[in-house]
């Protein structure tokens, strides 16, 4: 049996709230250690090249260092990998990245062991700053796994004068729609509503949506869901016409969104509740119904359908764990005080 390592707090997760989470704690002078089952900012490596986050700069910025873009716009992917990995660099954090938790048993009356691909860790306390982005939500129809089909938009490029269609209505089906026909794709956008709703799409995209989709530049086919994929063409239901069609497409993607694997609760006796399965907590102290275990970031919000918890509100989830080990907050500036409100909606 491996060497186990004893800490006093496990931080699961190296997305930003994790970051910000674990630069407090070593200011104050928290015996923490840090795990990290990718790389640090692992959710946003895979988004796609050259995205913009919905969120101004100054709102996904953490620990007391400011984020600016070189234009003074939203903030690309790769400026904000490059600033978390500044965060990294300026505080010396020490994350042992690629070590994926295995098992989680807790102790009586109190504390963890918590299992990894490298090492059993004894922890006094654990927090699970593990996002709520995992995997993708599947639609489980003939041909989803075929070749050409894919869940995640990486660039637009491989689209070049291919037939494609997209299946999604949000940011990310919007958003690849876009730049897919803007490189030369033959794009047919597929939502299951009868029209997008302006809550959940970047502002600054929906203008040029319409006018591409009533120039006849992107085919739009709403209140259609996809019930089977072949190799050159996806067949379309229309629950409210009753009736199929067949779409031809060289590839497809299905831009459906993504759930969170809640695997980590569950080995720990964390209650989850409701259709997004989120972890019972104490919003004071951000503690689960297991004493010891609390929750940081989007992973208080379990799968998202309609989102509300983002990066830029869950800033104050890192001020109140650490009031709750430490009894004294962290001092003005290291957690970003953008978003005091839990409920701030995103820019």
């Amino acid at each position: 049996m491996s060497k186990v390592t004893l800490t006093k707090v496990l931080i699961v997760g190296a997305g930003p709230i994790g970051l910000e989470l674990a630069a407090c704690l070593k200011h104050a002078g928290v015996d923490y250690l840090h795990v990290e089952a990718g790389q640090i900012g692992q959710t946003m490596s895979w988004y796609p090249i050259n995205a913009h986050f919905f969120s101004s700069p100054e709102r996904i910025a953490i620990a007391g260092l400011p984020l600016h873009a070189p234009d003074q716009s939203k903030t690309s992917r790769e400026q904000y990998l490059t600033y978390l990995r500044g965060v990294v660099e300026y505080y010396d954090l020490k994350i042992r990245t690629y070590e994926t938790v295995t098992h989680i048993q807790r102790l009586s009356p109190t504390g963890f062991h918590v299992t990894t691909t490298k090492t059993v860790y004894h922890a006094d306390n654990l927090v699970l700053a593990i996002g709520d982005m995992h995997g993708p939500r599947k639609l489980n129809i003939p041909g989803e796994d075929l070749p050409q089909v894919s869940h995640y938009f990486v660039e637009p490029h491989r689209y070049f004068r291919q037939k494609l269609l997209i299946v999604g209505g949000r940011n990310s089906a919007v958003e690849a729609a876009l730049r897919c026909q803007r490189v030369g794709a033959y794009v047919t956008l597929s939502y299951r509503r009868a029209d997008f709703d302006l809550e959940h799409i970047k502002y600054w995209l929906y203008p040029e949506l319409k006018s591409l989709i009533r120039a006849g530049k992107i085919t739009f086919k709403p209140q259609t869901v996809p019930v089977e994929i072949h190799a050159d063409h996806v067949v379309l239901h229309s629950p409210i016409e009753n009736r199929q069609s067949k779409i031809p497409s060289d590839f497809v993607l299905l831009l459906t969104g993504y759930v969170m694997d809640s695997k980590l609760f569950e080995l720990a006796g964390v209650t989850l509740k409701g259709e997004n399965r989120a972890p019972v907590y104490d919003q004071e102290t951000m503690q689960t119904d297991v004493p010891g275990l609390y929750v940081a970031g989007t992973a208080a919000a379990g799968t998202q359908v309609r989102f509300h918890v983002f990066i830029e509100n869950s800033h104050p989830h890192v001020a109140r764990i650490v009031q709750a080990l430490t009894g004294s907050p962290p001092p003005d500036g290291l957690v970003n005080p953008v978003a005091r409100d839990f409920a701030l909606p995103e820019s």
